[in-house]
């Protein structure tokens, strides 16, 4: 068994999975060290053959590297909170989706849907290569629009930020409680046969 799960024993599968899904986990604590743009093409590759309606590909990822020019754009839109751990990420990236089929014009209705399986990939590609991968909303959607240059047309979904592991001593006290993998809600409270169960 993974040694990770063995430490983790709130993250044992119910069912027979690979260990790279139970093993990824949103990390906060980064070391700061670089993360080069050679790396950050093998997380965007992994991101691109994800599926998509229509192989629309609506996915969008524009990115910045610590120490470089974008970066502080990229930092500020971040909030007080995420700012204090995402102090030490090597990359963020605004991750956005293309509304309308290439092919005809029509509004896609899964464009988000479709955003979020290339993050998946993207996130599992970097777990794989030993960094941390750690989706985030708290920040301004309408600062990151203006910050990247997002034309009409494109939803901000998300933000990433990308780096490699640290030591939970870099964050806050009050987030270094929170440093370890979270738990999962049983199968059965999400999976249901033929219809959606009535509340009680």
């Amino acid at each position: 068994m993974d040694e990770k799960l063995k430490t983790a024993p709130h993250r044992q599968p119910q069912y027979p999975v690979d260990p790279l899904f139970p093993n990824r986990w949103s990390s906060r604590a980064m070391s700061g060290a670089h993360v080069s743009r050679e790396t950050l093409m093998t997380l965007f590759e992994a991101a691109h053959w994800a599926p998509s309606s229509f192989n629309n590909q609506p996915w969008r990822f524009v990115y910045a590297l610590r120490g470089s020019e974008a970066w502080p754009r990229f930092f500020e839109m971040l909030t007080p909170m995420n700012k204090l751990w995402c102090a030490n990420a090597g990359a963020l990236i605004v991750m956005a989706s293309k509304n309308t089929f290439d092919h005809n014009g029509k509004p896609s209705i899964t464009h988000s849907f479709d955003t979020g399986a290339a993050w998946m990939s993207l996130a599992l590609q970097a777990g794989m290569l030993g960094l941390t991968a750690h989706g985030l909303q708290g920040f301004d959607y309408g600062a990151a629009i203006d910050a990247v240059g997002l034309p009409d047309g494109y939803s901000v979904e998300s933000m990433c930020a990308i780096g490699h592991p640290g030591s939970p001593d870099v964050l806050p006290e009050d987030m270094r409680a929170r440093e370890h993998p979270s738990g999962r809600k049983a199968v059965a409270e999400v999976v249901f046969e033929g219809r959606f169960p009535v509340s009680p």
